[in-house]
């Protein structure tokens, strides 16, 4: 069994809470609120640009050139996906900004980067391309006639082979990069593949509460 294997076997527990969460459910059978489903879609938007930067530190950490192209052009096709999320989601005069947990997931990957520990930093981003495959795949299984279905061009992109292979690439380089490790570095990316787990439960969890800062009033410097 491969170390990614036992990070999923571990999640576990993780993945049936999102399997569990009222927004997951009611997208699966079509009966979310499009208020809820346009507030996920905009900090997602929000959560791309700020993935993309994480995806670069993968790239400019990267001891194989091959890997370092592949974190390159996911940086770039998350940036091109964020500016069509952003346009069509995110009403940028209304002063929107990413939720407190859309901060504190970007924050935590960025944190990774900075730390400059490779095999970390790849443990960390993985939660986001496996699990949206694993979601995306019950989805589509469970969702019926996606024709018919509200938000059924938006499921069917999870059938994009790209998405598997690209799970595929980044969980092998997880494991390579673990297996060169040492015990010490193996608990780092277990631990960051945990916290980047949960924060995966938390997005999900979070669009469905149109999550928002605490506070009467959102406070702006002069001159911005």
């Amino acid at each position: 069994m491969s170390f990614t294997d036992d990070l999923w076997r571990w999640t576990g527990p993780i993945r049936a809470a999102i399997d569990e969460l009222p927004f997951v459910r009611a997208l699966a059978d079509g009966t979310l609120p499009r208020e809820r489903f346009d507030y996920y879609m905009g900090q997602d938007a929000l959560y791309l640009g700020q993935y993309a930067r994480a995806l670069a530190g993968a790239a400019a950490l990267a001891d194989d050139p091959a890997e370092l192209v592949f974190w390159a052009e996911g940086a770039r096709d998350s940036i091109v996906v964020e500016r069509a999320l952003h346009a069509q989601y995110v009403d940028v005069g209304s002063g929107a900004e990413p939720s407190p947990t859309c901060r504190a997931y970007t924050s935590f990957l960025l944190a990774q980067s900075a730390r400059g520990e490779y095999g970390v930093l790849a443990a960390a981003v993985l939660p986001c391309f496996w699990i949206y495959q694993d979601v995306g795949a019950r989805l589509i299984a469970t969702a019926g006639d996606l024709a018919l279905h509200p938000y059924g061009d938006w499921i069917g992109t999870y059938a994009d082979p790209a998405f598997a292979e690209q799970t595929l690439r980044v969980r092998g380089i997880v494991d390579r990069l673990a297996g060169q490790g040492d015990e010490s570095l193996r608990g780092r990316m277990a631990a960051a593949y945990e916290q980047a787990s949960r924060y995966e439960w938390m997005f999900w969890d979070a669009a469905w509460r149109m999550e928002g800062w605490p506070g009467p009033v959102r406070v702006s410097r002069a001159g911005r």
